[in-house]
């Protein structure tokens, strides 16, 4: 708990304002003043005015647990795709695991779907002016200019389109003007960082105005492959972005067509090297036992070319804490693509009772990604070219207005989602893939007593023996038979049938297709100017439809599955080796027992709603307090490994097999808002979430599988203050107590049952000082830096792991000053990210095959440059 005092100091400073009370957080810009008196007026312009209700109110006024961050707030804290917003909101959390495309997950409250399966829907929605982005990776490009983030926290079960259990990110973006402007901006830093962006907007005609933006970022990466000497985690992406916008005193009309593009080389990991920690009184036929002989088996076999490998090859280089080397096979590499583009159109009509608001989107996104799975030099098992596609239609209807001279605010609307998801995976072993597996029976054999050890496969040479024979010839009732029947004879007398190169899923299929329907209402009751009442209720249904088509070759998948080698997995399974060597030669991700064409369907409706009584016991303070019921739909786990097999006593591939179901949640909250002066606000709030089936893909050390625990509770307490003692001074500061924590039964929850939720700290404070005085006429400065503070977190529970992939508490401090000149038309900033080059652990992972050995994925470094910029 290094960290706890300097949270608590925070929580001090934090709170040392104000009276002891419980709120909820909104944060707030600091916009520039155009004078610097210290009066009301100077700090007219700060109000901030948000749609987190689907109603422009001020954020202030909204009973509900939202922080919005500003535009300028993320320029200056660098923020470029939505992984940042966390420096800036302390109740989110992001992280990227072994894709940025497919393998980001946000949480809120300490609650997130991970897994690297397309097949899983986010906890946490990501809408971007209203359109629903419907995986956390889909939404991971550059973005574009911004007006505002909205951080929604808790279910959002009545509004946003699409059902999110755990909260929203509601992104606004800046909208064409009626005025020329434009902007340039050019950036370059260590790394070799380049990014350059540009914008334009204007007026067609009194009622048409149109924008266009676009933006290049390359960076080198940090991570390096210690056999090539290549980069990982490196950026390389662009965008375009166009927008209409059509206006009379009736009707709006915006229209907007991106396209994005990136081809970059992710995710990095490091093995710890935990495989070399043999714990005391462990056996030796244990997981840990398996971790030691496979890294000391990759370290010894990767660079000797009479066992496959390449001369001079590092199968795992030597690790210490803060490590950013890892080894990839030569010849793999971790290339990952992502196409996307976009159309989306929303108008709004005014009929003057009722306001109509129709969102109409569609959203192609690919990608493409290569993968050395085995996370090593050594050529055990390789991703290439896995192919996923998801292709969103949305439709959204709106109407609104008020009833009873303004006492009833009412909403009534729809949605609906029409996705098809493809999946296309490619695992499969490499050149050295035998010669792993003889190496580990050799090993776990010699430990049970066997001095030469055995093999399988033969690619040991004569010194190790076959199975098979070391059977024969200590089993006399199998000599005898084996004398009589040749056939018999040469099965136990023969090596395994080896694998070639490329073997494995030829193209495992995946096809999947959602239709998904929503009526909701969401009103709110003013009883008087005080009090008023927000009833909300929805109603969803939905329907999946899902097709496969599996085609995986493996000699020894086939081998085994013969009824005529009965008699040799009899003579595995005597010697205790049956289970490691089926699964060692015919892992389950491609076992060629499931191939075959499948398909299946499920459905399901679910009502979710909300109501919140809102009282403002003065102009400047809000009291509220309520109840949300959220939901995320169920699906399919697009992965062969979900299958059991016959072999090891399940009952084969079963379409409902790769079925998990939905999650539901009974949220709790209790708030106050404050707004005593212009210069200084607090919020904070208390919350209680309450999931039910609540939705974990986790690996089981030779596949993933899908668990819905029992039953998991969120809870805690939010706080934040605004502090803006001069209109060129602004202070903002979170911080956020999470308890979140499983209970289930199954054996498949493991070190998750009972404890706080994997990477998610129970303390974070986060904190922004923003200083833009004017140092003389028509020339203003910058200086900007903020924080985020969290205490001790494990991203893996496992009791073993959390000795090599614990984090301490840490924190990131970034920093930015600059100077503007020309009445703020030119401005050159310095920037530095990550200040004291702080050093943590992303997240973590059991490695496949490896038994107790972990791999962490390691964070950015300092990066630092220069930025240069022009407006008109």
């Amino acid at each position: 708990m290094k960290s706890i005092h300097m949270l608590l100091a925070g929580v001090a400073v934090l709170v040392a304002p104000t009276t002891a009370a419980f709120a909820q957080e909104g944060e707030v810009r600091a916009q520039e003043a155009t004078t610097t008196s210290v009066n009301d007026d100077a700090y007219s312009d700060n109000e901030i005015i948000v749609s987190a209700t689907r109603r422009d109110q001020a954020a202030q006024d909204v009973p509900l647990a939202v922080s919005v961050v500003g535009g300028e707030q993320l320029a200056n804290a660098g923020v470029v795709d939505i992984r940042g917003i966390q420096q800036l909101a302390p109740s989110l959390k992001t992280t990227t695991g072994q894709s940025s495309a497919t393998g980001a997950v946000l949480s809120i409250r300490g609650i997130g779907t991970a897994g690297d399966n397309p097949g899983f829907e986010p906890a946490v929605g990501v809408f971007i002016d209203g359109v629903f982005r419907s995986r956390a990776g889909v939404a991971l490009a550059e973005l574009p200019p911004i007006e505002r983030v909205e951080v929604l926290r808790g279910p959002q079960g009545t509004l946003f389109g699409r059902n999110t259990s755990a909260g929203a990110l509601n992104i606004t973006t800046q909208k064409p003007k009626f005025e020329l402007g434009g902007y340039v901006e050019a950036s370059y830093g260590n790394f070799d960082e380049i990014e350059v962006k540009a914008g334009v907007t204007g007026p067609v005609s009194e009622q048409l105005a149109l924008r266009l933006d676009g933006g290049y970022h390359k960076r080198d990466g940090y991570i390096r492959d210690v056999n090539s000497d290549n980069r990982i985690n490196n950026i390389d992406r662009y965008f375009v972005r166009g927008q209409a916008l059509f206006e009379n005193e009736d009707v709006s009309f915006r229209l907007i067509g991106d396209y994005a593009k990136t081809d970059e080389s992710c995710c990095g990991a490091v093995n710890t090297l935990s495989g070399l920690s043999i714990f005391p009184g462990i056996d030796a036929t244990s997981s840990s036992a398996l971790a030691l002989v496979g890294t000391n088996i990759i370290r010894g076999f990767a660079g000797v070319p009479s066992l496959g490998g390449t001369a001079g090859t590092i199968g795992i280089p030597n690790y210490t804490p803060g490590s950013r080397d890892m080894a990839v096979t030569p010849g793999r590499d971790l290339a990952e693509a992502v196409n996307e583009w976009g159309v989306s159109g929303e108008l709004n009509w005014d009929f003057g009772a009722a306001t109509l608001t129709s969102i109409t989107a569609y959203r192609d996104w690919d990608a493409k990604r290569n993968q050395d799975i085995d996370f090593s030099g050594l050529d055990r098992a390789y991703r290439d070219n896995y192919r996923t596609s998801i292709k969103d239609f949305t439709q959204e209807l709106r109407l609104q207005g008020t009833a009873f001279n303004d006492r009833l605010d009412w909403l009534v609307g729809g949605f609906y989602l029409n996705e098809k998801l493809t999946l296309n995976d490619t695992v499969r072993f490499g050149a050295q893939a035998d010669q792993y597996v003889d190496g580990v029976i050799r090993e776990l054999t010699r430990s049970a007593g066997l001095p030469s050890g055995l093999q399988l496969f033969g690619t040991l040479g004569p010194a190790t023996p076959l199975f098979g024979q070391v059977a024969l010839a200590t089993n006399p009732a199998l000599a005898a038979a084996a004398a009589g029947n040749p056939a018999l004879f040469g099965l136990f007398n023969s090596p395994l049938p080896r694998t070639p190169n490329g073997a494995g899923q030829q193209n495992d299929a995946y096809k999947v297709d959602t239709q998904a329907f929503a009526a909701f209402t969401h009103n709110i009751i003013n009883f008087s100017d005080r009090l008023s009442l927000t009833l909300g209720l929805r109603y969803n249904y939905e329907k999946k439809d899902i097709e496969t088509d599996l085609n995986s070759v493996v000699p020894a998948c086939a081998f085994f599955q013969n009824p005529a080698t009965a008699p040799y997995r009899a003579a595995l399974q005597g010697a205790g080796l049956l289970n490691s060597a089926f699964l060692l030669t015919c892992n389950p991700t491609v076992n060629s027992e499931f191939n075959g064409v499948r398909s299946g369907d499920r459905s399901e409706s679910e009502f979710t709603g909300t109501a919140k009584l809102a009282f403002k016991v003065s102009d400047d303070i809000l009291v509220y307090g309520g109840y949300d019921r959220g939901y995320k739909s169920g699906g399919y786990n697009l992965d062969r490994g979900s299958f059991d097999s016959v072999l090891l006593g399940g009952n084969g591939a079963q379409i409902e097999d790769l079925e998990f179901g939905n999650e539901t949640v009974d949220a709790y909250e209790f708030g106050i808002k404050t707004n005593f002066t212009r210069q200084f606000q607090f919020n904070a709030s208390l919350f209680y979430s309450d999931f039910k089936n609540y939705q974990s893909n986790r690996f089981s050390g030779t596949n993933f599988v899908v668990l819905n625990f029992d039953k998991l509770v969120s809870k805690g307490v939010e706080l934040e203050s605004i502090i803006r003692p001069h209109p060129d001074l602004a202070f903002n500061l979170g911080y956020t107590y999470v308890d979140a924590k499983a209970t289930d039964a199954s054996p498949l929850a493991g070190g998750d049952n009972g404890r706080q939720a994997s990477n998610q700290p129970k303390h974070t404070i986060t904190g922004a000082m923003t200083w833009t005085p004017e140092i003389t006429p028509g020339v203003g400065g910058l200086f900007h830096v903020d924080f985020r503070q969290q205490s001790d977190a494990f991203p893996l529970n496992d009791p073993l792991a959390r000795r090599f992939t614990a984090n301490d508490g840490f924190g990131i401090v970034n920093l930015r000053a600059g100077v503007n000149f020309g009445d703020g038309k030119y401005s050159i900033e310095g920037y530095v990210e990550n200040l004291f080059d702080t050093y943590y652990n992303i997240t973590a992972f059991p490695i496949p095959e490896q038994g107790n050995s972990f791999a962490v994925y390691p964070s950015p470094p300092r990066f630092y440059g220069v930025k240069v910029a022009a407006k008109f």
